[in-house]
């Protein structure tokens, strides 16, 4: 049998992407589309590329929305709107986040205010987003959440302190969810660093020199954890309350 990533088998669904204007986010909206699903690409700044991303999806149906992380009031209105707008929400793919680049030893400069910050931005926005979009995704039949994380996680190496901590209490929280909330499936995706521009002064060279020290010896892209993405919504169907690692064997 041959594998294809291009049968349809999401055709019905409503995949909502936070981040979904670039990156890591824009690859799956594009990888879920492709699918059949009709998605809505969420945004914070990048209102442009967003609109950019949707016109070009195949298929019809589609929507952008802005989607604040540290806003639940927003996020209320979010679920409310996809409810009236799109009839329904089967998949939620939490990509939206921001990180600074801070060396784990320099404490000086990861003030307490800029911790918190970040454990809101990439755990306790994605929490608050899921919470509100739990009744659609219950009544959905096969509803699923696919948190963004990090091998960061699980290694305590990344872009800083906080980032770490962060994407450690997102992989509690798919667990912790799974456990509560059987009707709908919760997985955390977990990449190496990705080919993006999420940490900023991150060089191709860097990525490449770490990539080579690696098993597979290639640099993570958008693309391969977009499809990992798919794969959770439309391949494995009995997984729920773990990560699926997409590091080249980075953390072997």
């Amino acid at each position: 049998m041959v594998f294809s990533m291009s049968s349809q088998a999401l055709a019905g669904k409503v995949a909502i992407v936070t981040g979904g204007s670039s990156g890591i986010g824009a690859a799956s909206a594009q990888a879920l589309a492709d699918e059949g699903a009709r998605v809505v690409v969420g945004y914070g700044s990048g209102r442009e590329r967003a609109e950019a991303l949707v016109a070009q999806l195949p298929g019809t149906g589609h929507a952008t929305l802005a989607i604040p992380l540290q806003d639940a009031d927003g996020h209320a209105w979010l679920a409310d709107r996809v409810a009236r707008e799109m009839g329904r929400a089967d998949i939620l793919v939490n990509s939206a986040g921001y990180t600074r680049r801070i060396a784990n030893s320099d404490l000086a400069s990861m003030s307490a205010q800029l911790f918190n910050e970040l454990l809101v931005a990439n755990a306790g926005g994605p929490f608050s987003i899921i919470r509100a979009l739990l009744p659609l995704l219950c009544d959905s039949g096969d509803g699923l959440v696919v948190n963004i994380s990090s091998v960061s996680a699980f290694t305590g190496l990344g872009s800083n302190v906080a980032y770490c901590a962060a994407k450690a209490a997102l992989d509690n929280l798919t667990v912790s969810l799974a456990r509560a909330f059987p009707r709908v499936r919760f997985l955390s995706v977990s990449p190496a660093s990705v080919d993006t521009g999420f940490v900023e002064g991150r060089t191709r060279e860097e990525l490449q020199k770490k990539a080579a020290q690696t098993p597979l010896g290639r640099v993570v892209t958008p693309e391969d954890v977009a499809r990992a993405v798919v794969a959770c919504a439309t391949h494995l169907k009995t997984a729920t309350g773990t990560r699926i690692v997409i590091d080249g064997g980075h953390t072997l």
